[in-house]
């Protein structure tokens, strides 16, 4: 293709065809809106009356304000404004309710940037996102029928087991039995499973509240309540160093990212916390018996464990919890043989 263009307003050459301009918002599959810098609409392509029911016409010369939803007009406008104001180069996207043809309205995305054509209009680019609200919503509804389940479980489950452990242990002291001493581990397992779940429900319901956090001081932390055993840490991280991140999150990334250490190995461990050498972020490795090469991919689901005494949740919280930071997750093996978990913040 030759990078030379005519100079016909209207179109593009190339070496072996002329692309005519015109036709492009004919066949966009996005509604192509121009307005002035008062939001009043000048041209939208055909597109809207597939997206809005309207004519191709019908709404120009309308403000744009009239078109939106009430509940969403001074919120849509304000960032439209803020565009249209703007001494850089800046783009706006918002998801808001729009007008349709028969006076009901749809979940649409806009963008525009604060550039405006040649005539000194604004591009307005929107699409559908309805299915997508409805996704998400369906979403919601689960995590709260999910938040339901784990709230029953926590209480109609956590009380009898407290007292089964109660009477086990008076039992334990009386008694002398390999039998009661074999049902410590089940016991605690299922007060730890009750605890993950509670854990993961939570994470899942709560925006992240992110602040500078140093990821050496919370690690420490972190080790300090969680059962270590006879296993050690080394933290090899800068305590200056700091990411954006919720405390809480962070801490949980952490504990489990610790417990896991502990209860996938049969011997005590060295764990170390240290920086990426190639990105902002942070690892967190063992020198223990590492991750199956066939099993890398499958850490992080839900259920799975290696260990007689696992939940099979940890990591799948460690990974929920990294996304909800808007951070990314990556597993390999550590060159001391052990696990390594990646944690990239940018």
């Amino acid at each position: 293709m030759s990078d030379e263009t005519g100079d016909t307003p209207g179109r593009v050459e190339t070496s072996d065809r002329v692309i005519p301009l015109e036709d492009i918002p004919l066949h966009s599959t996005n509604l192509l809106s121009l307005l002035d810098e008062d939001g009043v609409v000048w041209y939208q392509s055909p597109s809207v009356e597939r997206l809005l029911a309207f004519g191709q016409d019908e709404l120009v010369g309308v403000p744009c304000t009239e078109c939106f939803h009430p509940d969403d007009r001074e919120r849509v406008y304000d960032a439209f404004k803020n565009v249209v104001s703007s001494d850089e180069y800046v783009v706006e996207a918002i998801e808001y309710r729009h007008l349709q043809g028969g006076g009901s309205y749809v979940w649409v995305e806009s963008v525009t940037s604060s550039e405006p054509t040649s005539d000194g209009y604004y591009v307005i680019n929107t699409r559908d996102i309805s299915e997508r609200k409805r996704q998400r919503k369906e979403l919601e509804r689960a995590n709260e029928r999910l938040k339901e389940f784990a709230d029953i479980v926590s209480h109609d489950l956590r009380n009898p087991l407290s007292v089964a452990i109660g009477w086990l242990g008076r039992a334990r002291e009386e008694f002398e039995s390999e039998e009661l001493d074999a049902m410590v581990e089940p016991l605690n397992r299922m007060s730890r499973m009750i605890t993950e779940l509670r854990t993961l429900t939570m994470g899942r319901r709560r925006e992240a509240n992110a602040v500078s956090a140093s990821i050496a001081s919370h690690a420490k932390l972190s080790w300090s309540v969680t059962e270590t055993e006879d296993s050690e840490l080394r933290v090899l991280i800068d305590p200056a160093v700091e990411y954006e991140s919720d405390i809480g999150l962070l801490d949980h990334i952490l504990e489990n990212l610790f417990r896991n250490a502990i209860e996938h190995n049969r011997d005590p461990v060295t764990v170390t916390v240290g920086p990426l050498e190639d990105t902002a972020g942070f690892y967190v490795a063992d020198d223990g018996e590492g991750i199956p090469p066939d099993r890398v991919a499958s850490v992080l689901e839900y259920g799975y464990s290696t260990s007689a005494d696992g939940t099979g949740v940890g990591l799948a919280i460690v990974s929920e919890f990294v996304e909800a930071n808007g951070w990314k997750l990556t597993v390999t093996n550590a060159e001391t043989g052990g696990a390594r978990f990646e944690v990239r913040t940018e």
